[in-house]
């Protein structure tokens, strides 16, 4: 099973702040995420590099794509940069880790996700979306697709109602598995009948976080939001931190407890949990076995800043991946 991602394709920009008092410095408010405009970013850009930031190709579908790149599944992306230093990064960094770019490229700035990392690990976003915002339905097709099975879609591109539904009926015409990262609890509320319609016509795989999957089900408990969720697709994910994760499909229920360890940075937490999750279900695994791949990357990444592990942390990633998936 071959997996491709579509989303908005972003760069991370990171800086670990020394105090909070440095987003009180930057007009930003800690934990939340705001949309700028170019003016700001460039402004933000300018302040930034005092701080020495890391840069890595980000995005929620991305950063699932990273995942399945660096565990050996030469996965695909779809989404839309600029013809600019950013967007040859995107595409550079894509092709380097064995991604396969499917970049639709215009003028303008490519999109940034700039990220304040908190001494306590609580993450601040300032995000440009730039062109990434301008992917259109037009610019879907099955050409965009053509070679995957399974469509793994960001869930913040239910923003535009239009391009997610072709996304979806693209996706469904060709015969693809889909899943889905709900992405954020504020968008699934302001779009939750959308949603709810998607999930039940299009959509195989649904991932969650307990806030998510609570407003998807309009404030259900995590094990009953489960339930509601696996009755319209036909997998169901829902992740409670650091007590872990619950599945369900056909029936079947599975949990895995949470790992303690060392919290530096919850970037791409969620979006490494699907990569993993999507591995294992490439590879033929059941319900338990894939929820165990999420959360081992899960708990590796963030324990770094940013979306970058090391080699021999990734060769031991996929050693513990061989036995979890044999057995």
């Amino acid at each position: 099973m071959k997996i491709i991602g579509i989303g908005n394709a972003l760069v991370d920009v990171l800086v670990r702040l020394e105090s909070d008092e440095q987003l009180s410095q930057l007009g930003l408010t800690k934990g939340a995420m705001q949309l700028i405009d170019g003016d700001r970013q460039r402004e933000l850009s300018a302040q930034m590099q005092a701080w020495h930031p890391a840069k890595a190709t980000g995005g929620s579908a991305g950063n699932a794509m990273l995942a399945l790149a660096n565990l050996g599944a030469r996965p695909g992306f779809v989404g839309r940069v600029g013809l600019d230093d950013m967007g040859r990064f995107f595409a550079d960094n894509c092709n380097s880790v064995g991604i396969e770019a499917r970049l639709v490229s215009r003028d303008g700035m490519t999109g940034v996700a700039n990220t304040f990392i908190s001494p306590d690990a609580e993450r601040t976003f300032a995000t440009y979306l730039g062109v990434a915002a301008q992917m259109a339905p037009g610019d879907i097709t099955e050409q965009s697709f053509l070679g995957y099975d399974l469509l793994h879609i960001e869930g913040y591109l239910v923003q535009d109602n239009a391009l997610i539904r072709r996304i979806c009926e693209v996706a469904k015409a060709m015969g693809m598995t889909t899943s889905i990262d709900l992405a954020s609890f504020n968008v699934v509320a302001e779009n939750l009948p959308l949603l709810r319609q998607l999930v039940a016509d299009y959509i195989d795989i649904v991932f969650a976080n307990e806030e998510e999957s609570a407003a998807f089900t309009q404030g259900k408990a995590p094990e009953e939001a489960l339930r509601e969720i696996a009755s319209m697709a036909g997998w169901a994910v829902v992740k409670v931190g650091k007590r872990g994760s619950l599945g369900m499909h056909n029936g079947q229920c599975a949990s895995v407890p949470g790992r303690t360890v060392n919290v530096v940075d919850t970037t791409a937490a969620g979006d490494f949990f699907a990569g993993g999750f999507l591995y294992a279900l490439s590879q033929g695994a059941g319900l338990e076995q894939c929820l165990r791949m999420g959360s081992l990357l899960s708990q590796h990444i963030i324990q770094v800043v940013g979306t970058r592990l090391p080699e021999p942390t990734w060769e031991h990633i996929r050693r513990e991946a061989a036995e979890i998936i044999k057995n």
